[in-house]
């Protein structure tokens, strides 16, 4: 197919803003499309084309006959004669279809897109596509992290270690002296004595029995005393081996993971009782960021997202995590969903409570082509980008869009990386594509 292209002999229309849009005017025709954008308050015409303030786009509809020499506005909007325009130029294109890819725009010289104030910017290889940014707090991980606590009613005789220090798995962490543990140690050593007396009155059964002097009864009887002494001595030393390490009626307090004391809450002399927490030991290799995002944005995260953390307090480290849980409930207090990501925290410069700045990457690990949002236009509802190919001409490219950003969206197809595509402007290289548009050439080329 024969590629049309215009040629924009009046191109200083461009200073038209890349962030206007087409929209359907209420007062305008049936079938008509306007520019969207800021309206001159002084003059009550669009500013990106007000001649008023812009003295210099004067001439250039003067030379297309689209002049009110009365009122100093172009004639086709001027809101003065024109009101029902609202001082927005209007594009008879009702019938026209958007203009196929690689279509070309193309300047009488150079010089006319920088006076026509067309401004380009190149598209952006980025890694993980679509980001969403969100504010997010620093924990200890949940499954790294333990709490030590007191087994047995007792009184604190030592403390092996401060806070900030790092133990090894099973390292001591402090010893107590426990009255209960004491008698729990004199009733394992009665309990194994009655095993080892039931176990030779056991013995001496079933000799007697084989020798036929005892009777099978005796032999139930010694049997089951030797099984309750068995077990007795197993429960009582079970009870103690939740204790810990027992000697001479104390026991010791153990680090049951390694890692870095975070909390110490005994003192020597101390009396506590059973379950008061004494040590809170953390492995913070590891440490997961609580993220709060937007309820309006949550359906654009999922669980293996990539996450980039960046601290104020820490200025210039990045730290690298993935998205691991989404909450199922909204916060009612704030509207926002906890995200919950693992980040890696090697030198441990990352310290619980801190916040952070988390950057979510929506598009995973898929490289994507991100351009301004004001590259963007529309035309019959198809997305165009505007790719300069010389320093004179420019090609619109039908495009594929992904997510978006704020100020940014994600093309998925039609534009490559580093290509200079058009922001400021690009409205105007669309009207220049369309039949009967603002501007539009006098000819084409193949």
């Amino acid at each position: 197919m024969p590629r049309r292209a215009a040629l924009l002999p009046f191109l200083l229309l461009g200073a038209l803003a890349a962030g206007c849009a087409e929209s359907a005017e209420a007062t305008a025709p049936a079938g008509t499309e306007a520019a969207r954008g800021a309206v001159c308050a002084a003059h009550g015409v669009l500013e990106a084309v007000c001649t008023k303030c812009k003295p210099s786009l004067a001439p250039v509809f003067q030379a297309k006959g689209d002049w009110c020499a009365e009122h100093g506005f172009p004639a086709s909007f001027c809101p003065v004669c024109r009101p029902e325009r609202g001082g927005r130029p209007v594009a008879d294109v009702a019938g026209e279809e958007a203009p196929p890819d690689g279509t070309r725009v193309k300047l009488k010289h150079a010089d006319i897109a920088r006076l026509a104030g067309l401004r380009t910017i190149e598209a952006e290889s980025r890694p993980g596509g679509a980001r969403l940014d969100a504010m997010a707090t620093i924990v200890y991980a949940a499954t790294r992290r333990a709490e030590v606590n007191a087994r047995a009613t007792g009184v604190v005789r030592e403390v092996r270690v401060e806070t900030g220090a790092k133990v090894e798995a099973g390292a001591t962490l402090a010893v107590l002296e426990s009255a209960s543990v004491g008698a729990d140690q004199s009733r394992v050593g009665a309990a194994s004595t009655r095993v080892r007396v039931a176990q030779a009155e056991h013995d001496r059964t079933v000799d007697l029995q084989k020798a036929g002097v005892s009777s099978k009864k005796e032999l139930l009887a010694a049997r089951q005393e030797l099984d309750a002494a068995r077990s007795e001595l197993a429960a009582l030393r079970a009870s103690l081996g939740m204790v810990g390490s027992t000697k001479g009626g104390g026991y010791a307090l153990t680090s049951p993971i390694a890692g870095t004391v975070t909390r110490r809450a005994a003192s020597i002399g101390q009396h506590v009782e059973v379950g008061g927490t004494m040590f809170e030991v953390a492995d913070t290799s590891t440490m997961w960021a609580e993220i709060e995002v937007p309820e309006q944005d949550i359906g654009l995260v999922a669980v293996g997202q990539s996450v980039t953390l960046f601290a104020d307090a820490l200025k210039g480290r990045e730290f690298a995590g993935r998205v691991e849980s989404i909450a199922t409930e909204v916060d009612p207090h704030t509207r926002t969903v906890d995200v919950r990501a693992s980040v890696d925290n090697p030198d441990g410069a990352l310290r619980a409570n801190m916040f952070a700045r988390a950057r979510i990457a929506l598009g995973g690990a898929r490289p994507t082509v991100m351009v301004p949002r004001a590259a963007v236009q529309r035309a019959k509802g198809v997305p165009l980008v505007f790719v300069r190919v010389a320093d004179d001409a420019f090609e619109a490219r039908r495009v594929k869009l992904g997510l978006a950003e704020p100020d940014a969206v994600e093309l998925v197809e039609g534009v490559k990386p580093g290509e200079a595509v058009v922001t400021e402007g690009s409205f105007l290289l669309k009207t220049e594509t369309l039949k009967g548009s603002i501007g539009a050439g006098c000819c084409g080329e193949d």
